[in-house]
């Protein structure tokens, strides 16, 4: 029998308690043996959680309890959970977490303090989508020169009703969170910083790639206006919250930010709240991972796999999918020395030389342009819509720093790349 303890017993805990003993007959037949929650860490005691297993406030009635084979952390945060999983593993316990935070900045730490303890954290990423196994054992004898995903449901919600329904930006952020798809204060979701711990898990697993939040390129879709879905329409392309890590030579590529990209392409097409990894491997080419990327029970289905998995074997090693003898093979490339093309949207004083001069900070600049549109904006105002052949970030920044200057830029230029 494998005795289970959960480190908060909030809505994916209660899921993973209730499917642990729900589906206890299917998941005693793939495990081997009898899982049962033993008990469970909350903050509050008198909240009903409509469970019958023993609640604590206090984790050490789980940390200490010897007949414990498995911690589940679910607690959320960074420092405090990162102190709780190490005691969990200093005494020998199995760990499974869903914490994304805590793996973006301390993955590689825990990986050393866990050796061939088993710590699995399947749920961290995309939720109930398999990502993790399929990365670290799935596609273990390719190279991975890709991945592009939507790791976010809540961004992917709200650029899909923007798109298909033409409302603004702050009516549907409105919308999402009295939906409960966005917090009170969005700024995790929209901004990218979610999406991004994500992509770290995911880029360490691929490439042996140890970088922080603060290392890579992070942007969100706050200024995503309907100017640009309606450019992006215009030339076949739909708008996306995208997290990328990419294969060039010895150096990776990390970043999330909005994205136009063709509508052709299988990622564009994921819509509402779900998610999508596409791995794109030196062997087997292109694979697609879809389906929820939150929710209890999806989440606690990840958690729960996780856990028969240990029961099955008792150890995972290594944790990321790669001995120590890989690292440092691969390097994280500069944000600098990205390049793609990119679109911009600039506000400019409707009034003759202007788009003269628009284009001669281009060229100053190195930046061919690819297309270009006008439309109306306020009262003596147009947007200029441009996108351009392939360029290097630092030229891009700095030719919108150059644009911020003129009198006859009106606010700073709205940029978008594009994949």
């Amino acid at each position: 029998m494998v005795k289970v303890g959960i480190i908060g017993v909030g809505t994916v805990g209660t899921s993973v308690a209730k499917i642990l003993k729900e589906n206890a007959d299917i998941i005693s037949a793939r495990a081997g043996q009898e899982i049962i929650v033993k008990s469970g860490v909350v903050r509050n005691l008198k909240k009903d959680r409509g469970l019958d297993i023993k609640l604590t406030d206090n984790v050490d009635d789980i940390l200490n309890d010897e007949e414990i084979d498995v911690v589940v952390e679910l607690m959320g945060g960074v420092e405090e959970p990162f102190e709780i999983v190490k005691r969990a593993l200093k005494s020998g316990k199995a760990v499974v977490t869903a914490n994304k935070a805590l793996l973006a900045y301390h993955r590689y730490e825990l990986q050393a303090i866990a050796k061939d303890i088993a710590f699995e954290y399947e749920a961290s990423v995309a939720g109930g989508i398999p990502i993790i196994n399929a990365l670290r054992d799935g596609l273990s004898a390719n190279h991975i020169e890709s991945i592009v995903g939507i790791m976010n449901g809540t961004c992917n919600y709200m650029m899909t009703k923007m798109t298909n329904d033409g409302v603004d930006y702050d009516s549907i952020l409105k919308e999402a969170q009295d939906l409960g798809y966005a917090e009170a204060d969005p700024s995790f979701d929209v901004g990218g910083y979610d999406a991004a711990h994500k992509l770290l898990i995911l880029a360490s697993i691929a490439y042996g790639i140890d970088a922080k939040p603060e290392d890579i390129l992070i942007e969100g879709i706050q200024n995503v206006s309907q100017d640009d879905i309606a450019f992006a329409k215009e030339f076949g392309y739909a708008i996306k919250l995208l997290g990328i890590a990419k294969k060039d030579a010895n150096e990776v590529e990390l970043r999330v930010h909005a994205c136009l990209i063709s509508k052709d392409e299988m990622i564009a097409k994921i819509d509402g709240v779900m998610n999508a990894i596409s791995v794109v491997g030196d062997k087997v080419g292109e694979t697609l991972y879809y389906g929820p990327g939150a929710g209890g029970d999806a989440t606690a289905s990840a958690v729960v796999a996780n856990i028969i998995d240990i029961a099955r074997s008792g150890k995972s090693a290594p944790m990321l999918g790669f001995d120590k003898a890989f690292d440092g093979k691969l390097t994280l490339k500069a944000t600098d020395d990205i390049n793609s093309k990119y679109y911009l949207r600039i506000n400019v004083s409707d009034k003759a030389g202007v788009l003269a001069k628009i284009t001669k900070i281009f060229e100053d600049n190195n930046i061919s342009i690819e297309t270009m549109l006008q439309r109306p904006s306020l009262a003596s105002s147009a947007n200029l819509l441009i996108s351009t052949h392939i360029a290097l970030e630092k030229d891009i920044q700095k030719m919108i720093k150059d644009m911020e200057a003129l009198e006859f830029v009106n606010s700073t230029p709205v940029m978008i790349r594009i994949v």
